[in-house]
């Protein structure tokens, strides 16, 4: 019988039933889930029935399901499981993060863990714990798996390509990152319901603290790999939120509610809620200029979706990863030399990096665009952001066998991220420049 066994607590979110979208072998097919009964929870029991009822590669899971109040008490008490997996309402997700690692269960949760600053120490207090008791708390930081992310870390290092990062300034950062998400997606092929609660930014978070987690995660990963970041290496300049605007008819199609819940309803503006989902920051870390942006809108245009636009400015050449209209909304690599004349040094460089490169992702090439370059990516190698949840529990799951080590620079690197993103979501508040609303 495999000796871990999943134990998935309150899964509000469709994160948690990513995770077991495919079967890992050193886990019990018996997973267990705690929560009140409620649409949250029938919509992850369907998700997970959808994976193994699916014809392609088909999961077993076997779950068993305890539906109640007090979920965590419960789950505390019997401990049916030794890994918890928490993906859902975030307000105080780090209070059930504490209390897991305090009954001595390891821990797989979705970002975001805190949401406002006064989080932060009960953070430093849960990692502590994990240290302590010699339990793993891992932060499902996607992200770090799609492979432009992987080849971006790769190339930056080199300093044949890259040279040095440039520290930049406000007006002209050193590192700039710009996502926008939709509220109206599909998820597994299935259209999204999202739950009512999504849209109280004191209970999910704005967009910073929410998916801009992913996006400051980035930055320190890939310029101070295997480095740690402490929180203190970090300065907050500057911050602005503003509102997509939804109209009740938008709020029933993602939602499936009829009405927008009685708790927003003091902050309907002319038949529509503002949604505070989309923040601007900029700060420094380790004396780096880094702006980053995170928005929402309530559905892409026809044959569009998401985007991403992130640029890290070298003293050799400028790296960027963009996800657009040129790109038929697929995630590309490209390489400025920051010279027109260094056009032949920076290809001798990029080919001798993606030859050294070959064993670990086979097929990567480049293809010369005139003035500059764009990394030639597999489709082998696309795997898509649903499957880059089992890539992090594959990783999560070393750990916690004890295979590898948790690396020393996760933990004060985490702290250092929450620092930007509620600290950033809080001067944006303060701020006295209000963005202009986004009609959804």
């Amino acid at each position: 019988m495999p000796e871990i066994g999943f134990v998935t607590l309150n899964p509000g979110h469709f994160h948690a039933a990513l995770v077991q979208k495919e079967m890992y072998p050193e886990v019990s097919p018996r997973a267990h889930v705690y929560a009140p009964l409620g649409p949250d929870l029938v919509a992850h029991l369907q998700r997970v029935a959808g994976f193994n009822t699916r014809s392609v590669r088909p999961t077993h899971w076997e779950l068993e399901v305890h539906a109640g109040p007090d979920p965590l008490g419960r789950l505390l008490q019997e401990r049916p499981g030794n890994v918890v997996i928490l993906a859902g309402r975030n307000a105080h997700k780090i209070d059930a993060i504490h209390a897991a690692l305090g009954a001595g269960l390891h821990v797989l949760a979705d970002k975001p863990w805190v949401i406002t600053p006064d989080g932060l120490s009960r953070l430093q207090g849960a990692l502590e714990t994990a240290r302590q008791r010699g339990l793993v708390a891992y932060d499902i930081m996607t992200e770090r798996h799609e492979i432009t992310s992987v080849l971006l870390r790769e190339l930056v290092a080199d300093e044949a390509v890259f040279g040095t990062v440039l520290s930049g300034s406000p007006e002209e950062p050193g590192v700039r990152l710009e996502s926008t998400h939709y509220l109206k997606k599909l998820v597994a092929g299935v259209p999204l319901r999202r739950p009512a609660w999504f849209f109280d930014v004191h209970q999910q978070g704005e967009g910073l603290s929410d998916v801009g987690t992913h996006l400051v995660d980035l930055v320190m990963w890939v310029l101070f790999p295997g480095r740690a970041v402490a929180a203190g290496d970090v300065s907050l300049l500057a911050g602005r939120h503003w509102p997509t605007v939804l109209t009740r008819a938008e709020f029933q199609q993602v939602t499936g509610e009829v009405d927008f819940p009685r708790e927003l309803h003091e902050l309907l503006e002319q038949d529509g809620l503002p949604y505070y989902c989309n923040n601007q920051v900029d700060y420094t870390v380790r004396g780096v200029h880094v702006t980053l942006t995170s928005r929402w809108d309530f559905e892409a245009p026809a044959g569009a979706g998401d985007t991403l636009l992130a640029v890290v400015r070298g003293s050799q050449a400028r790296i960027e990863v963009r996800q657009g209209r040129a790109e038929n909304y697929q995630l590309e690599l490209y390489l400025h030399p920051n010279r027109a004349l260094d056009l032949p040094r920076l290809r001798r460089a990029v080919e001798h990096r993606l030859g050294s490169l070959q064993p670990r992702y086979p097929g990567v090439g480049l293809t010369d665009l005139g003035t500059h370059f764009r990394v030639a990516i597999p489709a082998a190698l696309r795997v898509g952001h649903e499957a880059h949840f089992a890539m992090v529990t594959h990783q999560f799951l070393r750990y916690v066998r004890g295979e590898e080590a948790v690396p020393a620079w996760e933990a004060p690197n985490m702290l250092a991220k929450y620092t930007v993103t509620t600290r950033g979501v809080e001067l944006s508040r303060r701020e006295l420049r209000p963005g202009s609303a986004t009609r959804g």
